[in-house]
């Protein structure tokens, strides 16, 4: 299949805008040829998903493509990095990792990136538009965008999701194109479920762990509350499977109708879930009973929103300063600036709370103690945690982790 190439984009091919432009076209090229794609398409932004440090060769890319003169041609946003800047004693790190760390983070700066380092940039102000083709990288992030929001992004994983903003151009395949964004199985909701947020969370764990490549229906979901309701599921559903789009039936934009969610097909597979499945999911998610003593709570992935904080900060004044029990709350700059200036966070230090800013403690040395039990209202935190830095972990609603940060211990309602 032959790649048709613009003037504009033989231009940087050919070295003509300089080294770096060429080399991000260069891999750009040879990855739209592997994918099948007949053109690049313009993108209106990006957000880039390497500002996590894995290793010399991540920094020596961004370093190379700054060699060379390069610039992000688009809005380009930034995913956390494994340092949180604004508060840099909370990170438990050698030098030997925090210089490298810090680094690539600022690295991404000197090609013109926003400084966001969040995995929620459609809480920023470069949240795209319905329609707008886009670039992405983090998987919640692209859920989010795909599916909330109605805009256009495929998967992209580190290095592409850069060529793409240093380029401004994209492959026009896979979910950029409205033929491949049908829904093709069904999950159908039974038993008059209701609209909690650990529904949508173990809604999304079951539509990613069945779904395979496939992109996921769902009807007879309940209204959400709000968008963070959504953000849950697609982050669980990105988390257990490839989800990248999901239509939610009378709910996301491309889904007035099943039938419009469907293009008018059938659907290939169909799945009832049921309150039994839900439950099962959620309890899947929790390693440890009720009861046992708590080392800390983690909120925030994806990263906190305004609106959670306004929900999160009267619970926790009605509660009891906690035993001891810390609540990380993971949430992005702007949010955090917004709050400061609206002196909301004005003495809950007095309640364990502990924002952190550019990372996320799954996924950086944060938290005190690695030997006990963490709780969290993220599907998405408890898949990863055990894994990544070694804690028990235990679900439950924000309102259930408030309850044991001042208890000391795991404390759950009614499922």
């Amino acid at each position: 299949m032959t790649l048709e190439l613009t003037a504009g984009d033989k231009s940087m091919l050919h070295g003509e805008q300089g080294s770096a432009a060429a080399a991000a076209m260069k891999i750009l090229v040879a990855f739209a040829k592997a994918v099948g794609a007949r053109k690049l398409l313009n993108i209106a932004g990006a957000h880039i998903d390497g500002c996590l440090y894995h290793g010399q060769a991540s920094l020596d890319f961004v370093e190379r493509l700054i060699e060379g003169g390069g610039r992000v041609r688009v809005p380009t946003t930034l995913n956390v990095g494994s340092f949180d800047l604004i508060h840099p004693g909370l990170v438990k790190m050698p030098m030997s990792q925090e210089a490298p760390a810090r680094r690539l983070m600022m690295a991404h700066l000197d090609l013109g990136c926003q400084a966001t380092f969040t995995c929620a940039p459609y809480q920023t102000r470069f949240r795209p538009r319905f329609g707008e083709q886009i670039a992405w990288g983090e998987s919640n992030a692209i859920v989010f965008a795909n599916s909330v929001i109605g805009a256009r992004t495929n998967r992209y994983g580190d290095f592409i999701d850069l060529c793409c903003a240093m380029t401004g151009r994209a492959p026009a395949w896979g979910l950029h194109l409205s033929e491949n964004r049908r829904g093709q199985i069904l999950f159908e909701l039974t038993g008059g479920l209701e609209p909690s947020d650990a529904l949508f969370v173990g809604v999304g764990l079951l539509v990613g762990q069945k779904s395979g490549d496939r992109i996921p229906v769902i009807s007879g979901l309940p209204q959400p509350r709000d968008e963070d309701q959504l953000k849950a599921l697609g982050a669980a559903a990105a988390t257990t499977g490839a989800v990248a789009l999901f239509h939610a039936v009378g709910i996301t934009p491309e889904a007035t109708t099943l039938d419009e969610a469907l293009h008018g097909l059938v659907p290939e597979e169909k799945i009832r879930i049921s309150r039994a499945d839900v439950r099962h999911a959620l309890a899947r998610l929790s390693s440890v009973p009720d009861g046992v003593q708590l080392a800390a709570v983690s909120l925030g992935t994806p990263h906190f929103s305004h609106e959670e904080w306004m929900r999160l900060l009267p619970l926790l004044r009605e509660v009891t300063p906690g035993r001891g029990v810390p609540i990380y709350v993971n949430t992005g700059r702007a949010t955090l600036t917004r709050l400061k200036d609206e002196g909301a966070l004005a003495g809950m230090e007095a309640f364990g709370l502990v924002p952190v800013t550019d990372t996320c403690t799954y996924v950086t040395s944060i938290l005190e103690r690695l030997d006990g039990v963490v709780m969290t209202n993220s599907g998405k935190w408890a898949h990863y945690a055990p894994g990544n830095i070694g804690v028990s972990v235990a679900f439950g609603d924000m309102e259930d982790c408030v309850r044991s940060a001042a208890a000391g211990r795991v404390v759950r309602g009614a499922p």
